[in-house]
């Protein structure tokens, strides 16, 4: 039986991948609030939690628990509709943005190639089509993320709330330009915007795109920071900035609404790691079975993102601001021009 000229065992097989990556991100967005703590506590000869489950390993499902069964507050001046629709938005635009990303090769199922990538099919001949725009979804989807934001910081009708929500905004357009410009480069070595054509061209240790010259190097690094700032992870954490804005956008909430901007956090580190792994560090290309490569690649930097908040503080907003503008801007622009210049000279 077809449908849309493909087999129904296909769409079996789609309907897995979804679940087998949904539950992936969810565990993983459970455990890194458990593994933060922990390499947080023992960076600062702390435990870390360690009274629920052997050594703290249900504290997650605790947490979890205890936020599910909360008392659920609504502000009486707040606006109802876009109050509950905020963390909504924000949750459900971080996790779609894994859709696109290839996270291992092409396997066998019952005769039929199925590429390891949500939104991507291929021929019995083994070749993938995949969304040939996956970047600019990925840009769009973290685009749309902040809207979640903003909304929460509006509707609370909260001073501390609003400040937040307008941290966020123009946080991630100072942001989100740099990090736009950066990928500029990779785009110039692998002539596409398809993340399956840009895996396919770093196979090989020094195929990795951070490898291929200074330049891609330099980009990487201030992607990845200007990653975290869009995301609001330490220590661009404006947004929430405790000693000056209470909890920030997400001062008025509690119960599990609270819980899900708490998640899509987290679920946004890991997109975020994930599209690093995927655009510089040669996606599952590796020598462990393409799976496990890129889980190992996702891992380390989402350890490198906890390693950063226990070591460096706050920035003050107009450092935060200083830093987009006047420093990663003008060189992710020289970065663009230095990479054609070595394009042009090396490689062509």
């Amino acid at each position: 039986m077809e449908i849309l000229g493909l087999p129904l065992i296909y769409y079996g097989a789609m309907l897995v991948k979804v679940l087998v990556a949904f539950v992936f991100v969810l565990l993983t967005v459970a455990y890194a609030t458990y593994a933060e703590r922990k390499i947080i506590g023992h960076m600062q000869v702390r435990l870390g939690p360690m009274r629920t489950g052997w050594h703290g390993l249900l504290q997650p499902i605790a947490d979890g628990l205890k936020l599910f069964f909360k008392e659920e507050i609504i502000p009486s001046q707040a606006s109802t509709f876009a109050f509950l629709l905020a963390p909504l938005a924000a949750l459900i635009t971080a996790f779609i943005s894994f859709a696109v990303i290839p996270f291992g090769d092409t396997i066998e199922v019952f005769g039929y190639k199925v590429p390891l990538q949500i939104a991507a099919v291929a021929d019995n001949a083994g070749k993938v089509f995949d969304i040939n725009v996956g970047v600019l979804y990925i840009l769009a989807m973290a685009s749309l993320g902040v809207y979640g934001i903003v909304l929460a910081g509006w509707s609370s009708n909260s001073k501390y709330s609003l400040l937040g929500g307008l941290r966020a905004s123009a946080q991630m357009i100072s942001y989100e330009l740099a990090a736009g410009l950066a990928i500029v480069c990779i785009f110039m070595l692998s002539e596409s915007l398809s993340l399956q054509k840009i895996v396919a061209d770093q196979a090989g240790l020094f195929g990795w795109y951070i490898f291929r010259n200074p330049f891609t190097f330099v980009a990487g690094i201030i992607f990845f920071i200007c990653s975290l700032a869009e995301i609001n992870r330490t220590p661009f954490d404006l947004p929430e900035a405790e000693t000056e804005l209470v909890s920030g956008f997400c001062t008025e909430y509690s119960s599990m609404k609270y819980a899900m901007f708490f998640m899509a956090e987290y679920a946004n580190m890991i997109t975020v790691c994930a599209v690093t792994t995927t655009l510089f560090l040669g996606g599952w290309h590796g020598p462990l079975p393409p799976v496990l490569n890129f889980v190992v690649k996702l891992y380390f930097l989402i350890f490198v993102c906890m390693w950063v908040r226990a070591t460096y503080p706050r920035y003050r907003y107009d450092q935060l601001m200083r830093l987009g503008w006047k420093v990663f801007l003008p060189i992710t622009l020289l970065l663009i021009v230095g990479n054609s210049i070595w394009i042009t000279l090396f490689q062509h």
